[in-house]
């Protein structure tokens, strides 16, 4: 396969396979975690928040930017209609997503001893896992 024709796949192209938008989910992952990091970070850090309400605040933010790239370049064919109930149950997902966050937040860092910054790395891989497993099956799979 030529290299533009790789791009073009991998990419742009409207799909509905599984290993691509996953591939693509993972880019729109990353970039939503640099949000979610960054803010938490941020709020934590400079304006003195604890990590637990600083990743909250951060977990949202990135949620946010989620759904838009998802539902723009990842996943372009949604099971319902409605905007605002994909959105609702996108959300849904996401405070579930949240949940694990936090609790495995919490148990790497208090628990473990392990510094926020680093449980958050953690944290990430496990959660990210999640939330495109249920998007992908719940909302997005026209099957």
């Amino acid at each position: 396969m030529k290299a533009s024709r790789l791009i073009d796949v991998l990419f742009v192209a409207p799909t509905d396979n599984w290993f691509i938008q996953f591939f693509r989910y993972f880019f729109v992952g990353g970039f939503a975690f640099v949000v979610d990091y960054g803010l938490l970070v941020l709020l934590t850090e400079v304006f003195g928040l604890h990590y637990l309400v600083s990743a909250t605040i951060s977990f949202i933010a990135g949620l946010v930017v989620n759904y838009l790239l998802s539902t723009s370049w990842v996943f372009r064919k949604s099971t319902l209609e409605n905007k605002w109930t994909e959105f609702l149950i996108f959300a849904i997902i996401g405070v579930v997503g949240l949940g694990l966050n936090n609790l495995l937040l919490y148990l790497f860092t208090d628990k473990l001893n392990i510094h926020y910054m680093i449980s958050k790395l953690l944290t990430t891989a496990l959660v990210m896992v999640w939330n495109f497993g249920a998007r992908k099956v719940i909302l997005f799979n026209k099957e």
